[in-house]
């Protein structure tokens, strides 16, 4: 490969455009080695672990490859941190939700004796009924993020809502859901 040497003194943007224009992969492959430290470390934040930060760092390499956006990306680091953070989030998602319900409710996830499984099962059907008592943005958050597992980008995608009203319904949405089974509770 004869363009191995102007890499180094190239920006992101013109390597992206080089990479666009040939279609050659080995730009890309290139510009993602400018990001491996980078990325290695989003990925050690979040997941507290090498081994598997290390393999997020491949699968993003790979997301990367395989699903570079069709327009301009402007600031391909900024992308790149995204589309890592994204990624690792997902991962914790995925390792920490066991039960939807049970982490909504923040009822242990291993009931140890039949009052607790009583309890569990009793507020899957009183979480459906808090659910329909809660406001319409913090029932369609709630219900996304935790149900159908979408990440806060997604959601901005479905809703429209800003990132901070995302933030605030799921967490204002749970607060309140709290509020309600525990007064159903009282009420049984």
């Amino acid at each position: 490969m004869h363009h191995h040497t102007q890499h180094s003194t190239l920006t992101d943007e013109e390597v992206l455009h080089a990479y666009r224009r040939s279609g050659d992969n080995e730009w890309l492959g290139n510009l993602l080695q400018r990001y491996t430290t980078l990325l290695l470390g989003v990925a050690l934040k979040y997941l507290k672990d090498k081994t598997l930060a290390e393999d997020a760092v491949q699968q993003v390499f790979l997301k990367a490859l395989t699903s570079l956006p069709k327009e301009e990306i402007l600031n391909f680091k900024g992308w790149l941190y995204i589309l890592m953070r994204n990624h690792c989030l997902q991962q914790l998602r995925d390792r920490n939700h066991h039960t939807d319900e049970a982490a909504l409710a923040n009822i242990p996830a291993t009931p140890t004796d039949t009052e607790d499984i009583q309890w569990q099962e009793h507020t899957l059907v009183q979480l459906e009924q808090a659910m329909e008592e809660l406001h319409a943005e913090q029932k369609i958050t709630i219900t996304l993020f935790y149900l159908k597992k979408c990440s806060y980008e997604q959601i901005i995608a479905q809703t429209g809502y800003t990132f901070m009203q995302v933030k605030s319904y799921i967490q204002n949405g749970k607060r309140n859901l709290k509020t309600i089974l525990l007064k159903k509770q009282k009420e049984a």
